[in-house]
């Protein structure tokens, strides 16, 4: 069947978490008991007053077509929560609903960049932002996250690689799969390198509700100049539980927002009624149950990074949002690919190698702590037995 396939599907990446998940299912079905730190997922339910708002627009009728960018009320109510949140000031006509996060990464990259031109984006990082780039013909021009700086983007390293050909900047704070967030100061920095240079910034903020300091993150939107070039791309899997739901947006220029209406209607026509309403009930209703699950977060990361920091060989810093810790693993010697495997195998835990993330990810692995912290701390001693065993 290969001869069916357009060339360009074979510059189509993956998320290895799924298939992580899928080899750990497998060894379920076959009887090992798995403890589940591959996937980013809460582990928590959606908040019933969500589910409320759903069920309640099911039987009010919302179950037909959309406007291809999203139901004008719930764009309005988005726009209201990016004013308050994030401080920047938009309409619904800036607000594109789409199903999930993903269709924003692809869309924006679709939509405007061109065969040959840069994008610079973030290594380790989610995986599908390469794969975008490289699938629309775009040339991806990594920068690394280092653990020396907290696994945050060096902005002298970042203006050596802009160039004449350099179209967006791709930007993920705090960031998957580090935990690293982005300070102030780096947020204006960079805002400052590339105001007035014709460059967007795709800025994801799907995790800004789960931070761990006293600051919430600064959107790069909310500064000087920098609204009409910057696309935030944010959705409700990860702050309200709804990763099921496939609910996410985008927030741009209008001009922007019409393109991706136009990708949106030649794709997926429009995002579910239904579901949209339970995100508006998500924005405007109580955020108690969320006040929680961040909480609930900071306890695990904390017994997370004390119980890996405790076994010999693995460093880990304290991350400030998400919920991943990625520890340094290099003592080993090993390829990190060949530890997770080794340690879904062995030691019945799913993670992920920090390859999966980029080149820049060798020497590290990544635990989601979206899980119980009984499971934790099974996980964290299996993992301590089974490295035992490499040293």
């Amino acid at each position: 069947m290969k001869q069916v396939f357009a060339e360009r599907m074979s510059l189509l990446g993956t998320e290895t978490a799924f298939e992580v998940l899928a080899k750990a299912k497998r060894l379920e079905a076959q009887g090992k008991d798995i403890v589940h730190l591959e996937i980013g997922e809460p582990d928590f339910n959606t908040p019933k007053n969500i589910i409320d708002a759903a069920c309640l627009a099911l039987t009010s009728g919302y179950t037909h077509y959309t406007p291809a960018p999203g139901i004008q009320e719930v764009r309005e109510t988005i726009a209201g929560y990016i004013q308050r949140h994030k401080n920047v000031t938009v309409s619904a006509e800036n607000v594109v609903i789409v199903p999930g996060g993903k269709p924003i990464m692809f869309f924006s990259i679709l939509a405007t960049v061109n065969p040959g031109d840069e994008v610079i984006y973030p290594n380790p990082g989610f995986p599908i932002y390469e794969s975008v780039i490289r699938f629309v013909g775009g040339k991806p021009v990594p920068i690394p996250l280092r653990e020396e700086n907290q696994f945050r983007l060096d902005v002298n390293e970042l203006a050596q690689l802009i160039t004449p050909k350099t179209k967006m900047l791709i930007i993920n704070s705090p960031g998957n799969p580090t935990g690293g967030v982005l300070t102030n100061s780096d947020v204006e920095a960079i805002a400052d390198l590339v105001r007035g240079k014709g460059i967007l910034v795709l800025s994801d903020e799907i995790y800004d509700r789960i931070v761990y300091g006293d600051s919430h993150p600064l959107s790069i939107a909310s500064l000087p100049g920098m609204k009409d070039w910057t696309i935030i791309l944010d959705g409700f899997s990860k702050t309200f539980a709804m990763t099921g739901w496939r609910l996410g947006y985008g927030v741009m220029h209008p001009e922007i927002a019409d393109r991706l209406a136009q990708l949106m209607v030649n794709s997926n026509s429009c995002t579910s009624a239904f579901t949209q309403m339970a995100g508006k009930e998500a924005l405007t209703g109580p955020q108690t149950d969320v006040d929680l699950m961040v909480a609930e977060f900071k306890r695990r990361r904390d017994i997370m990074v004390s119980g890996l920091n405790s076994i010999p060989g693995v460093t880990c810093l304290l991350p400030e949002g998400s919920f991943y810790v990625f520890p340094n693993i290099k003592f080993f010697g090993k390829d990190c690919k060949e530890i997770a495997d080794y340690l879904l195998n062995d030691a019945g835990v799913a993670c992920l190698g920090g390859t999966a993330f980029g080149s820049h990810g060798e020497g590290y692995l990544r635990f989601s702590y979206a899980n119980s912290v009984e499971n934790i701390q099974k996980a964290l001693e299996r993992i301590e037995a089974a490295l035992g065993k490499l040293r």
